[in-house]
């Protein structure tokens, strides 16, 4: 956990707020469409949810992670065109929206909270947490890292579930990338290291996706993307957020939080 009490807390916070205040503005326009998808909107919603989430885990905001993460599923059935966006549905949105930004107003006591009837109300959307896969063969992995000696010691723990293959920058992972998903294979965990040459993992992350967006394959059905970061870097893992990341590791590499992780996100049992 890092400390509120730090500029990048509060370059957190006002940008989250921002986002607030563009989603509010996006939903009321998504509730003018009369119940059609305008997928531009869905989309803008989304990231900027995922980033209020993502943010949230740097500084222990549980309660904002959890509204956050709760409003991120209930947007995707949104972005799947499996649930319209009806006015009740928009206006629970709006409710979580608002919700969050009272939580935010007082982050060091939002923990506190009790958010257990607007996570009820998006629970009736239909968002509801994914299950683990019902079986899976040995795990794709994707490492991306330009110093040898962490390189290294990921890729022995990774290789121990599966292939594991390693791009030394971004511009080397989104070759990689691409190649995995004409194979038919794609990559199912990717480790990326956020300062790289010739391309850096944030940029790298962005065309990940566009490339599975392309193919119709959303980012919360792609790749899992954990970004691995220098402490004094850590303020470009929030952005990174943005580009639909879906969490992050602080180097040195602690191999416990990693397979954590990688149980968290079904990767491995």
């Amino acid at each position: 956990m890092i400390s509120l009490e730090t500029d990048l807390a509060e370059q957190y916070l006002a940008e989250s707020r921002e986002h607030l205040t563009a989603m509010e503005q996006d939903l009321l326009a998504l509730e003018l469409g009369g119940g059609e998808i305008d997928e531009e909107l869905v989309n803008r919603i989304f990231r900027a949810v995922h980033s209020v989430k993502g943010g949230a885990g740097f500084f222990d905001l549980a309660k904002i992670r959890e509204l956050a993460h709760r409003m991120e599923h209930s947007l995707v059935l949104m972005r799947s065109r499996s649930m319209a966006p009806t006015p009740n549905r928009i206006s629970v949105l709006l409710a979580a929206t608002d919700r969050l930004r009272l939580l935010m107003e007082n982050p060091g006591a939002s923990n506190q909270a009790d958010i257990s009837a607007d996570v009820a109300a998006l629970a009736r959307l239909g968002a509801k947490e994914a299950g683990p896969p019902a079986g899976r063969g040995p795990l794709r992995t994707l490492l991306v890292e330009d110093d040898f000696s962490c390189r290294l010691l990921l890729q022995t723990v990774l290789a121990r579930y599966g292939d594991c293959h390693v791009a030394v920058n971004g511009r080397e992972a989104v070759d990689a990338f691409r190649s995995s998903l004409e194979r038919g294979q794609p990559y199912e965990l990717i480790c990326m290291d956020i300062m790289m040459p010739e391309m850096d993992g944030r940029e790298a992350v962005r065309q990940v996706r566009a490339l599975e967006e392309a193919q119709g394959v959303r980012s919360t059905c792609g790749a899992t993307i954990i970004m691995t970061t220098a402490v004094n870097d850590i303020h470009e893992v929030v952005r990174c957020f943005w580009n639909l990341c879906d969490s992050y590791l602080v180097k040195p590499i602690d191999l416990t939080v990693l397979l954590t992780q990688m149980k968290s996100f079904h990767l491995i049992e």
